[in-house]
């Protein structure tokens, strides 16, 4: 880190416990992205409940070139966190995760997901069951009336827009699974 760490406690007594393990926490988030500016972290003590225990609020904001990467641990209604030692490795964790992303996103290694192949119904034979998709690429697939899921067959349409799966069949290719795209389906 160019910057030194800081720590700062709000609402409690500085333990040096406490700081040791946020020290060795945030060494370790340069194993994940190493060209980390700056790291800042704020453990807060909530409210003073007397039959509960305090409850602990961390937050991490991690400066990085080009931006502000921000974790935080609260206590809600659903999880309080009464130990600081808890709500100081979740929100690390989560800083984790996020500085992970943050290097896919840099070196370009963010994953994409593959459009299903689609195309147009252009045949329909349903007294043999089965019809054939034209392909974007013009090529002619065909498909059997048990591929046709979340639809029935004898409701397709010649011109209805599909996107399926294929595979190698003995006579050519084959689609296993056919689906008919809504009207306000997007295909790319």
């Amino acid at each position: 880190m160019q910057v030194p760490l800081q720590v700062t406690f709000r609402g409690l007594v500085h333990s040096e416990a406490v700081e040791a393990k946020i020290r060795e926490r945030a060494a370790k988030l340069e194993n994940y992205y190493d060209r980390i500016m700056g790291c800042r972290v704020t453990v807060e003590a909530e409210h003073r409940h007397h039959r509960r225990g305090n409850h602990y609020q961390v937050r991490i904001d991690v400066t990085v070139p080009g931006g502000e990467l921000v974790a935080s641990r609260e206590p809600d209604e659903h999880h309080s966190y009464s130990d600081v030692y808890v709500a100081i490795r979740d929100a690390f964790d989560a800083m984790r995760r996020q500085l992970e992303d943050y290097a896919r996103r840099r070196r370009g290694q963010v994953k994409e997901h593959e459009t299903p192949p689609h195309g147009r119904i252009v045949e329909l034979h349903p007294a043999e069951g089965f019809g054939r998709i034209e392909a974007p690429d013009g090529g002619l697939i065909y498909f059997h009336r048990n591929s046709v899921v979340d639809a029935d067959f004898d409701q397709l349409e010649v011109g209805a827009e599909v996107r399926f799966d294929v595979e190698m069949g003995d006579r050519g290719p084959q689609a296993t699974t056919v689906y008919l795209v809504g009207k306000h389906h997007i295909v790319e």
